[in-house]
């Protein structure tokens, strides 16, 4: 088979394959997600966004992309690394192919590389700046474009909503306001199911607009980036906590936790797809969770800041959830929703019901 595409490492390391979706080149940032499904989430995951995404399982593609199973509105991933690309889906609900969806979002793809060989380098030597590109580049140009790469500060900026909107459903029972730091839509319909309606608004709301809203909780979303970037937000749960339920995933924990005074740090590979062991300390229940996060809260750094832990990876002992039971704020760090991944952890969100209540 003869190869157009590669990708080539800072190091100087290449990969060839061949090329799907948009054929532009770009640097980014290289990561790998373990799921055995939900490519078209993974995609549309804001959190993703602009990251060189590889999947470790082997056949993507194969059941194409359907209208309904969007994270958001137009994929934010910058590239996607996989080893057998199936452009012929088996779907009945599929509307497109995943290469038709990413080549009209500008997104290049590549596939019939050593997936095995590249998640293992990024196991050893942690995630770090990549580049797809012709395989024609000359290895000393990628080189350059890559040692030219600086990390987004301003990640969130870039997929949060510009200005207010409403996910509303019949006989709602409460009002939630979900800040959006780069938000999962599968969180918004989870929240619409159990009967509450939904405010989503821009990550940088001031806290006087935000409670002039009269939320009954508020939902600190996922996102994308470096959470000591986010300072907003930081700001705005310093200024609400204590006055209104707070539940926050993924991004909305590290800030949570940054809020009250911990501090967090980069984990060398992250934790991304749907089959990371977390157990709970209160009950010492073990689940397989879903994940999709690059730094961690830094459980030693807890200590007199009135959060305490309420969850911890069972692989790397991380902190994976935290609780201010007097202020009724609480957050985890994996994603309970479970899209892609299971569902066993959904009844987070009744603890927040719970606290309004």
């Amino acid at each position: 088979m003869d190869f157009d595409r590669k990708v080539v490492l800072k190091d100087g390391r290449e990969f060839y394959g061949r090329g799907f979706g948009a054929h532009v080149s770009g640097v980014f940032e290289l990561v790998f997600n373990t799921s055995m499904v939900g490519y078209q989430e993974i995609i549309s995951d804001p959190s993703n966004y602009n990251q060189m995404v590889l999947m470790t399982y082997p056949l993507i593609g194969n059941y194409g992309i359907t209208d309904e199973d969007f994270e958001s509105k137009v994929p934010r991933i910058g590239a996607l690394v996989v080893r057998e690309y199936n452009d012929s889906p088996s779907n009945f609900r599929y509307t497109k192919t995943l290469g038709e969806e990413l080549e009209e979002n500008d997104i290049p793809g590549i596939c019939e590389l050593d997936t095995r060989k590249l998640a293992k380098i990024i196991r050893d030597e942690g995630t770090q700046p990549a580049m797809l590109t012709d395989a024609a580049t000359p290895v000393e140009e990628a080189i350059k474009a890559i040692e030219a790469f600086e990390y987004d500060k301003a990640q969130v900026a870039a997929v949060s909503c510009k200005k207010r909107w409403y996910s509303r459903t019949a006989n709602a029972r409460y009002n939630i306001v979900a800040v959006d730091c780069g938000i999962k839509l599968s969180f918004i319909r989870t929240l619409n199911s159990m009967g509450c309606n939904v405010t989503v608004v821009p990550y940088d709301i001031a806290a006087e607009e935000l409670l002039a809203l009269k939320p009954d909780g508020v939902f600190l979303s996922n996102g994308p980036g470096d959470p000591r970037d986010v300072t907003s937000v930081i700001e705005l749960v310093k200024a609400i906590r204590g006055k209104v339920p707070v539940f926050g995933i993924g991004l909305g924990h590290q800030l949570i936790a940054l809020a009250y005074g911990a501090t967090t740090s980069k984990l060398p590979f992250g934790h991304r797809g749907g089959n990371h062991p977390v157990k709970e300390l209160a009950t010492g229940r073990l689940g397989i969770i879903a994940q999709n996060q690059g730094f961690t809260v830094d459980a030693d750094s807890l200590e007199g800041t009135g959060l305490t832990v309420t969850f911890t990876n069972v692989l790397d002992g991380t902190c994976e959830g935290v609780e201010c039971a007097e202020d009724k704020v609480f957050s985890v760090q994996f994603h309970p929703d479970g899209t892609p991944g299971p569902q066993e952890s959904t009844y987070l969100f009744d603890k927040l019901l719970s606290n309004i209540q």
